[in-house]
């Protein structure tokens, strides 16, 4: 199948409602399966979505894979909805998936109001920097959205190849107009090898944030511009490494009871705590 076009609002409305149930749901402790055999009766019926989910359904009983179904109805879905899905499946990936599915989410709610291209982009850009999903396939999957028209796509397919060696930043600044603007005023004939993709204040701010950490450019162009903010990983909680703390924790406790219970008898036995390491080539008296 070959990538469909842009849908329309109704469709992204209903898409958002979609993602922020099934993530509420699944964090009740319901399964995956039961709630797809059952949301499609809330969506509106004038829209797509139900039979989309449908087929989501079946797929996950034949596959497993939520992802899956997602990639097989490219007319319906993006390729980027199938790579966040996909992520969370991974093993090797810490995306969790009610993490991917508030990025869908939000997503969707962005693409319902009045999208533009910059701000999709740097959100999905923000998404793979954020959750370490991998740069290359995500780009590959950006650049297939009919969102984006050709010069999007072939900046997209330029970052694969930058991305990691140049900064951010000043990718950014550099397919700007704010560019275009101060290279006029040395070079008034200047005419830029490709078109600028984002405006004067994205330049600007872009040009601000040179070598410095790009998540602080994220931060400012969502401030500014009201961009799209992409959700924060969770910090991971890790019950064995918390465990293991406490154990020691008491451990310490324990010895430090032995003692009291040592110098209120007189009896401290120094010797169970070793040598201090200045001593420890002294020899035993």
């Amino acid at each position: 199948m070959t990538t469909g076009a842009v849908l329309e609002r109704e469709e992204y409305i209903e898409q958002a409602y979609f993602f922020r149930v099934l993530r509420d749901r699944l964090a009740n402790g319901m399964a995956t399966q039961d709630v797809l055999e059952r949301i499609d009766q809330e969506i509106l019926s004038t829209t797509h979505l139900p039979y989309a989910i449908q087929f989501l359904s079946a797929e996950l009983k034949h596959t497993g894979l939520l992802s899956s179904g997602f990639a097989r109805l490219p007319h319906y879905f993006t390729p980027y909805q199938a790579f966040v899905a996909r992520g969370a499946e991974l093993e090797t990936i810490r995306f969790p998936m009610d993490s991917a599915l508030l990025v869908l989410q939000r997503e969707a709610e962005y693409r319902a109001q009045q999208p533009q291209s910059p701000g999709l982009f740097v959100y999905q850009f923000e998404v793979m920097s954020r959750n370490r999903l991998g740069y290359d396939d995500g780009l590959k999957a950006m650049t297939a959205d009919p969102f984006y028209d050709k010069d999007w796509s072939a900046f997209m397919d330029d970052l694969r190849r930058q991305v990691g060696i140049v900064d951010f930043a000043d990718i950014l600044y550099l397919r700007s107009e704010w560019y275009v603007r101060e290279r006029r005023r040395q070079e008034p004939d200047y005419e830029p090898p490709f078109p600028p993709l984002f405006g004067e204040k994205e330049g600007k701010i872009a040009r601000a944030h040179h070598e410095r950490d790009p998540l602080y450019l994220f931060a400012a162009l969502q401030r500014q511009l009201n961009y799209p903010e992409a959700p924060r990983p969770k910090a991971r909680d890790d019950m064995g490494n918390k465990v293991e703390t406490l154990q020691a924790r008491l451990r310490e406790l324990e010895k430090r009871l032995k003692l009291l219970e040592s110098e209120v008898k007189g009896q401290v036995d120094l010797s169970q705590f070793g040598k201090p390491e200045i001593l420890a080539d002294e020899p035993e008296v």
